[in-house]
């Protein structure tokens, strides 16, 4: 079967999955819309944890990053882990032991002012919208690579699934649901990663195979070859004191993440919350341990597929033509031999005033004739190295579960922000509980529409 009808029947049996979830996890008090009844077991908040903060830019986006970055793109690996460790030592087990329902409402009490608690609201939407769109830009994109439909189409589908099992199951159907996603998302990527490693190195551990094969000085001597510096040569885009900042303010950024913070108002105790927060990171670990390799893998096998390549021969291979359709690979032959050259610099100028490419002006000041988005290079990379259709179809589902899994936890931030802290404790203190959920409810479905 091809790689399109593999990726239909594994999308709709996983989105169906998620949808029966939701339908089965179905709440009708505002304890269990809000907070899953504070029944979750710790493995299984850990594994929700992980979905939720393990998005569509730590599934599709960060492996790519680290490719083109090399070295400096571990600050990605450093910031996002160190920031989670944050959270899970400094405010995990205290806001549990609070024993509140949101984040707006853990400041609102905390500090004895309303004032604050609307602040809490605003900050918690407004991060929480900024969040949720790069989220569903993922989920256009791989709709319209994998199942040929038009990328706002199906972003809608996604925002829909979605929807539906939030506003049945609230955080007891998210949660159970990103329980799921979690495990399709990191079986796509682990075993994808783990035939690629077997290839290229006879090692079938992709950390083993990074670590104790030639793969990196491969890699190294290919790239000074094409006018690049070595791909684990430190310090290149960014000196040592920039490392340090950016790896700080990712820290900081994601130990104050909303949707990733209320997970903890799950579990029964304070030692669960304790406990919760190890096995997130033990679940993160096997995604963020993989991606170094995930990403020397993907780059060392797109520059031996394009490189020196006629652009007829490059063209005719199938991924490459459905990925161009897309806009996110492009070519240039900007010396009219016909070859793909893959060097250092860019293929095309950049749109005044933004780091977005502008794919009709050519830079002709760097030999590069390539551009390839970051975005598509995990999502690409079976491809690149001819596995499996199912692998491929898989690979494609795993990016859905990361985004929608990380989309539902953003969802409902917003929605108990609006309906329990701003609604229920500032507009109207007598609401019962049936106009609590149904505030709640009606705010998850118009906030994608707005």
């Amino acid at each position: 079967m091809s790689v399109e009808l593999w990726t239909w029947i594994i999308v709709l049996l996983t989105f169906g999955l998620y949808v029966g979830i939701g339908i089965w996890a179905r709440v009708r008090e505002t304890e269990g819309f809000y907070v899953a009844g504070r029944g979750v077991p710790p493995i299984a908040n850990g594994m929700a944890t992980a979905a939720d903060w393990m998005s569509a830019a730590s599934f599709i986006s960060m492996a790519g990053l680290i490719s083109t970055l090399g070295y400096d793109g571990t600050i990605y690996l450093m910031g996002w882990t160190g920031g989670y460790v944050l959270l899970a030592l400094l405010l995990a087990p205290y806001l549990r032991k609070f024993g509140k329902f949101t984040v707006p409402d853990f400041v609102g009490d905390r500090y004895y002012s309303q004032t604050a608690r609307v602040v809490a609201v605003i900050a918690a939407v407004f991060v929480s919208f900024t969040y949720v769109i790069p989220q569903l830009v993922g989920v256009g994109t791989v709709f319209a690579r994998y199942l040929g439909v038009e990328s706002t189409t199906g972003l809608w589908v996604g925002v829909a699934v979605t929807a539906l099992f939030a506003v049945l199951g609230g955080m007891k159907g998210i949660t159970w649901t990103q329980v799921a996603q979690y495990t399709v998302l990191i079986i796509a990527y682990l075993i994808p990663a783990v035939a690629i490693a077997s290839i290229l190195t006879g090692n079938p551990i992709p950390q083993l195979a990074l670590t104790f094969s030639d793969i990196v000085s491969r890699l190294n001597q290919l790239q000074v070859d094409l006018g690049f510096t070595q791909y684990t040569q430190p310090f290149q885009r960014f000196d040592m004191l920039n490392i340090l900042l950016i790896t700080a303010c990712l820290m900081f950024g994601t130990a104050g993440l909303p949707h990733v913070i209320i997970r903890f108002y799950t579990v029964p105790t304070v030692k669960d919350a304790r406990a919760s927060a190890g096995w997130a990171l033990l679940f993160i670990a096997l995604l963020y341990t993989t991606a170094p390799a995930v990403s020397v893998f993907a780059r060392y096998n797109l520059i031996n597929t394009l490189h020196g390549k006629s652009l007829e021969e490059v063209r005719q291979i199938d991924w490459v033509a459905k990925w161009e359709k897309t806009g996110l690979l492009r070519f240039v032959d900007k010396d009219g031999n016909g070859i793909v050259t893959v060097a250092k610099g860019n293929a095309f100028k950049f749109v005044p005033g933004t780091t977005r490419p502008d794919v009709n002006n050519p830079d002709t000041t760097s030999a590069n004739e390539v551009f390839i988005n970051n975005d598509i290079i995990v999502l690409s990379t079976p491809e690149v190295a001819k596995l499996a259709p199912l692998i491929i179809a898989l690979v494609a589902a795993g990016g859905l579960a990361a985004a929608l899994s990380t989309a539902s936890g953003l969802l409902i931030v917003i929605s108990s922000a609006l309906s329990h802290d701003l609604y229920y404790r500032i507009i109207n203190p007598r609401a019962s509980e049936g106009q609590r959920l149904l505030v709640a409810r009606v705010g998850i479905l118009l906030e994608p529409a707005n």
